[in-house]
């Protein structure tokens, strides 16, 4: 094993982990919560790049420590997330959460860091047990369904992995984690890819994302929805850059999230499947391949991590206070809950790149890298998500949610908001402006250095450019606010299709599973039953007439000659005598009549 300063983040949050169900006290033990985010933050910033802790392992090499600049600017964002998240949810006194939300974090951490596919593997699967707990430890009907669902999904994808990283093995004897070749790609890389996928939420495989995430724990969706898709599209940046039927799938996320965001009642089910959305603007930069498009993909997944962040944490504070998630129930809280409003709007605006925040700058680079690759199709296509962004999130959740056209709701009964969650949507809230104000701050991390400068956020023409379409949308929006109102509706989406497949093997296996059993039956009763039933009387005759009767006679055979001999054997000299003559006189008479 290799000794170095390398820091893995990952470490302090497994510790944390393994020390939480014995640490003393009800309340004071959360603050050692802060100690992990804190040592990744240092340790993110500080490390450089190189291999470290390479371990021998039955015969493999694991590298867990793999850094470049790509997994550094992943590992900075989640670190800083880690904190902003705990401090949101340093009022929740149920521990599991806790653990549950360490252990996600540390998996986020391993993936990043993996120089191989095994080590890649294990933290992928820790990953996903922590993630599933986040969604079951909400303790309702639907989130423990939901729960369980996940972790099909999840375990679904992680066979596809497992078995494209032994084929691979088996093919090439390595199981090292690096870029793959689109033009000598081979099936178990397509099996790796499809794992990934799975991660990445990409349509027809991300049903699970907004099925899970708004029946999550209130600080449970808050980590969620930074670090498992984020996770993928790292993971799809370091192997499969410049594959372009990712830029063809990212495309397709991009629009089909906006489209059902925009259809939506649930605040956290809109947001979930913006998530879909600003995902598939990553993976189209990944796809595209290029310098650029890579920066512009990182960058995006960035800023996404936090004002997606900052986005939960509204949405959820909301839920808090009010006990609802629905837009129809909500309206009138502006003016109750103002800080929470103004941190969601901070979000809202970033999310629909907005200048002066984040996704200015980050959403832009990706949709230029498209442009400048000449894949016009890719670039429009993200250039009509964004429209349907700002309709659906920043302007149809918070009008519901805080407005609705109606007076300040008084009436209701809010409970209070504790002031960490405050805290953590205020540091989110910061950065998201202080990216955007200052791009240096985004780009001095960025993978490529070199492709940094080909695009410039702050030009007129781009300032222009985005004032002109969430300005138009904005009018849009305000002439048609009476007729996009919430409504009550579940949309199934694909899980449509799923439910109709669940259905149709529920019918081909079940019911033909049912007539066969109950012909087997009926086929049991009438010759099964009775043949065993003459069977056991044959066994219950055989046993008492042959086995008990030879067992029987014989004992009562042996008896009566022991009987007969007890009665010869009386110790009288004379009697010994008198029994040998009778027996001789007896032998010599067989003699005599020639019977001997």
């Amino acid at each position: 094993m290799e000794t170095s300063s390398f820091y893995h983040p990952a470490a302090a949050f497994l510790m944390t982990a393994v020390a939480l169900p014995f640490l003393p006290g009800r309340r004071r033990w959360k603050w050692l919560l802060l100690i992990a985010p804190l040592a990744a933050i240092y340790g993110a910033f500080t490390n450089q790049p190189g291999d470290y802790l390479t371990l021998g392992w039955l015969g493999q090499t694991l590298k867990l420590g793999h850094v470049d600049r790509l997994s550094l600017i992943f590992a900075q964002v989640f670190a800083v997330m880690s904190l902003a998240g705990i401090l949101y949810s340093l009022h929740v006194d149920d521990r599991g959460q806790h653990i549950a939300a360490v252990l996600y974090v540390a998996g986020g951490f391993g993936c990043v860091f993996a120089g191989d596919y095994l080590t890649l593997f294990v933290f992928w699967e820790l990953m996903s047990i922590g993630s599933t707990f986040l969604v079951m430890l909400n303790r309702t009907r639907e989130s423990v369904l939901a729960s369980f669902r996940y972790f099909l999904y999840h375990t679904v994808g992680g066979l596809f992995l497992l078995g494209g990283l032994l084929l691979r093995y088996k093919a090439l004897g390595s199981f090292d984690f690096g870029p793959i070749d689109p033009s000598a790609a081979q099936p178990y890389d397509f099996l790796i890819l499809a794992g990934f996928c799975v991660n990445a939420a990409v349509v027809p495989l991300h049903a699970w994302l907004p099925d899970a995430y708004p029946r999550g724990t209130v600080t449970g969706s808050v980590f969620m929805c930074a670090y498992t898709t984020k996770t993928a599209v790292y993971v799809l940046a370091r192997a499969f850059a410049g594959w372009e039927i990712l830029a063809i799938a990212g495309t397709v996320m991009a629009v089909y999230g906006v489209l059902y965001a925009s259809m939506e009642n649930n605040a956290r089910r809109i947001l979930s499947y913006h998530i879909v959305s600003q995902v598939g603007y990553m993976v189209a930069g990944i796809g595209v391949g290029t310098a650029i498009a890579v920066n512009g993909a990182s960058a995006h997944a960035y800023a996404h991590i936090l004002y997606k962040g900052l986005l939960f944490m509204g949405a959820g504070a909301v839920l808090y206070a009010a006990g609802t998630q629905r837009l129809d129930e909500l309206g009138g809280l502006a003016a109750r809950l103002p800080w929470v409003m103004v941190c969601y709007m901070v979000a809202a605006l970033s999310i629909s790149g907005m200048p002066i925040f984040n996704g200015f700058v980050s959403k832009n680079m990706t949709i230029f890298g498209a442009a400048e690759a000449h894949q016009t199709f890719v670039a429009l296509g993200l250039e009509v998500a964004a429209v349907g962004t700002f309709v659906s999130v920043g302007l149809k959740l918070p009008y519901f949610a805080f407005w609705g056209g109606k007076e300040t709701d008084w009436k209701r009964d809010l409970k209070p908001i504790p002031v960490n969650m405050y805290f953590g949507m205020g540091l989110l809230a910061v950065l998201c402006i202080l990216q955007g104000v200052y791009p240096a701050v985004l780009y001095n991390y960025l993978p490529y250095p070199e492709a940094v400068h080909e695009f410039t956020p702050w030009t007129p023409w781009n300032v222009l450019q985005a004032a002109m379409l969430l300005g138009f949308s904005g009018l849009a929006f305000y002439l048609m606010r009476h007729v996009i109102t919430p409504h009550k509706a579940l949309n199934l989406d694909f899980d449509w299709f799923y439910r109709l497949v669940g259905r149709a093997l529920y019918l081909l296996v079940s019911r033909p599973a049912a007539f066969i059993d109950g012909v087997w039956t009926d086929v049991w009763n009438f010759i099964g039953l009775r043949g065993l039933m003459s069977t056991a009387f044959g066994a219950v005759f055989f046993d008492k007439e042959c086995i008990d009767g030879v067992v029987d006679n014989t004992a009562y055979g042996t008896r009566g000659a022991g009987r007969v001999g007890a009665l010869l054997q009386n110790g009288k000299l004379q009697y010994y005598l008198g029994l040998m003559t009778v027996l001789a006189l007896g032998i010599f008479a067989l003699f005599f009549y020639g019977v001997l």
